[in-house]
């Protein structure tokens, strides 16, 4: 089975039948390189309709919930867009690609590295990839559109207080076995909107269920 032959199988079979019907992003998910960026213990399944493990418990997002993520952020081309788990860097490539400048966090620096190459090999130039706890960050006010890759177990604000007013945070909240992939949208500061998008399971954010500091 040809690359090509495979990802159209992929789009079309995963991506369009979860109704995902943007036309940037179907084109997105056409032309970043999928095979890339999977592990090469994995290339056989690169399009399979399944998470793909990666190192330190983590995976990379099942074709469709990529798709679903995109198409509900709705990533303009001057857009600035925040990535909390950077993995092997697919998604941030496709982020990259609809938007103006992506900055991507990964708590892991062999992710960071290794994202790095593959972003640079597919001409990614428009990245900043950092190396950090993304549940520490304190960036207000920043971002058009935030993408968390990995589950928290309820939703806060610390990511929305990161968005411009009509910014976009794609979330998924909970714990196993009920999760939902939620969209929540910035009306002005303080007041949002949240859309529930569908249910799924995503691997935890490292340190999402770290209790909060105690303060006096």
């Amino acid at each position: 089975m040809s690359l090509e032959f495979a990802r159209n199988q992929m789009i079309r079979q995963q991506v369009r039948a979860w109704e995902v019907l943007d036309g940037r992003v179907l084109d997105v998910l056409q032309t970043v390189p999928r095979e890339t960026f999977v592990p090469e213990a994995y290339q056989g399944v690169a399009f399979a309709d399944l998470e793909i493990p990666l190192d330190h418990g983590q995976a990379m997002m099942a074709p469709k919930i990529e798709g679903r993520l995109l198409q509900a952020l709705r990533v303009e081309a001057a857009d600035r867009v925040l990535e909390i788990g950077t993995g092997s860097g697919f998604l941030t490539a496709c982020l990259a690609k609809l938007g103006g400048a992506v900055v991507s966090v990964d708590i892991f620096a062999d992710f960071t590295a290794a994202a790095a190459l593959r972003l640079e090999h597919v001409g990614a130039d428009n990245v900043d990839l950092i190396t950090a706890d993304a549940l520490e960050l304190d960036r207000p006010d920043e971002f058009d559109a935030i993408a968390v890759t990995g589950s928290v177990p309820e939703l806060d604000d610390r990511f929305i207080r990161m968005l411009r007013p009509g910014g976009r945070l794609f979330v998924v909240a909970g714990r196993d076995p009920v999760m939902e992939a939620q969209l929540i949208t910035l009306m002005s500061p303080g007041h949002w909107s949240r859309d529930a998008l569908f249910e799924t399971s995503l691997t935890p954010l490292i340190n999402a269920d770290k209790p909060a500091p105690f303060v006096l």
